[in-house]
């Protein structure tokens, strides 16, 4: 394949001067990147500046063509190692590790979630095992959880966040993860408890029905293992700050997809009718104004700074464009992105790592991959991830 207009960053000569975003929980005294020393007047994070990927192996019990089966390939592991990064997120569907006859019946009942399915959870304790061996800290992550999913909530048997069973079932599962792992230091494990919370509206749910149902949940971890890295995303599908949770200490996570019409262009989940236009980098409306920049980006992720500057930690847990995006228009945008995150201190995980937002196999057509370790890579995307 055609290289790259400067070589990809191997482990052996990339960590030589590559920075260790968690250096001080993980004991990484690695210097950092040329332009990346810590700035007298950033925010010190109350966690690391972890960087790293969204493994899809857990993702949907009922695929949507992106998914694989629930086995990490080890070598994926190895291979985020050597290309510099140092973090795994694990999205998750527990209807995975449901023992019940919901793939032949496409139905969970509300007796079902108790119903625990081992075989399933012994692979999660080999991604667990798998990241420890290659000094990647993982992320545990509900992306489906009892009584809620960003896609197809109604498909659960009841509302996380007006059914007391739901709840319950919610906490559950949280104490049976906490429990599972309690040995394992939180520098090498967290749990980022539900993906992407609705808005709160009248009538589904409401800002102390999220602080309620959370903190619940946090509290039950904390019994197993009282300094366990609990990760809450924000309201709004990740966008908005949730001050409510701000005494419980936990860490929050914005998600990096704003503008949708950068982000989503031509996803079928989001792009639905595929009326976006074709997004250019300060995106613009129709009439030709801007409608977003990279000062609009300062905006967004103002409030996220600011919880830094609290002690709050930060994590940006989800980011990235789905492969139909005009490659030269996503890196300008996401060199923006990453180059905020970086002002604030905060870390980021693309989604994903493998697939059609990925730096591995992404499908898109506007590009020339270079063959690295064996895989088909978006040079590009990768020195800029390695950057930043």
């Amino acid at each position: 394949m055609p290289e790259c207009s400067s070589p990809i960053a191997t482990r052996r000569d990339f960590l030589r001067t590559a920075g260790c975003a968690a250096a001080a929980v993980l004991g990484c005294g690695l210097p950092a990147l040329p332009g990346q020393e810590p700035a007298p007047d950033r925010a010190q994070n109350a966690i690391p500046r972890w960087r790293g990927f969204n493994l899809l192996n857990f993702f949907q019990a009922f695929s949507r063509g992106d998914r694989s089966d629930a086995l990490v390939p080890e070598d994926e592991l190895r291979l985020i190692r050597d290309w510099g990064f140092d973090f795994v997120r694990i999205p998750m569907d527990y209807w995975l590790w449901i023992d019940s006859d919901w793939p032949q019946t496409r139905t969970l009942s509300v007796d079902d979630v108790y119903k625990i399915k081992e075989s399933v959870l012994a692979q999660v304790d080999r991604t667990v095992e798998l990241g420890e061996k290659y000094g990647l800290h993982v992320s545990l992550n509900f992306h489906r959880a009892p009584g809620y999913c960003i896609n197809d909530p109604e498909r659960e048997p009841f509302s996380l966040w007006t059914d007391q069973r739901a709840e319950d079932a919610f906490v559950f599962h949280w104490d049976l993860f906490a429990r599972r792992y309690r040995s394992i230091p939180s520098a090498k494990l967290s749990f980022n408890l539900v993906n992407e919370a609705p808005s709160a509206r009248e009538g589904y749910m409401s800002r102390e029905d999220y602080r309620r149902v959370m903190t619940r949940a946090t509290e039950a971890i904390r019994t197993h293992t009282p300094d366990r890295l609990v990760i809450i995303d924000g309201l709004n599908v990740g966008n908005v700050v949730v001050d409510e949770m701000i005494p419980t200490g936990v860490a929050q996570s914005v998600h990096a997809y704003t503008p949708a019409g950068i982000s989503h262009y031509r996803a079928s989940w989001v792009d639905r009718r595929s009326s976006f236009p074709t997004p250019t980098w300060p995106l613009l409306n129709r009439d030709g104004s801007v409608q977003c920049d990279r000062a609009t980006l300062e905006q967004h992720y103002a409030p996220w700074g600011a919880l830094v500057r609290q002690g709050i930690g930060v994590h940006c847990g989800e980011g990235g464009s789905y492969n139909k995006t005009p490659h030269a228009v996503f890196l300008r945008w996401m060199t923006d992105v990453l180059e905020i995150l970086f002002s604030h201190n905060i870390g980021w995980a693309l989604w994903n790592f493998r697939g059609s937002f990925g730096v591995v196999d992404s499908g898109r057509e506007d590009i020339a991959y270079e063959e690295v370790d064996g895989q088909q890579v978006d040079g590009k995307l990768l020195q800029l991830l390695q950057k930043y």
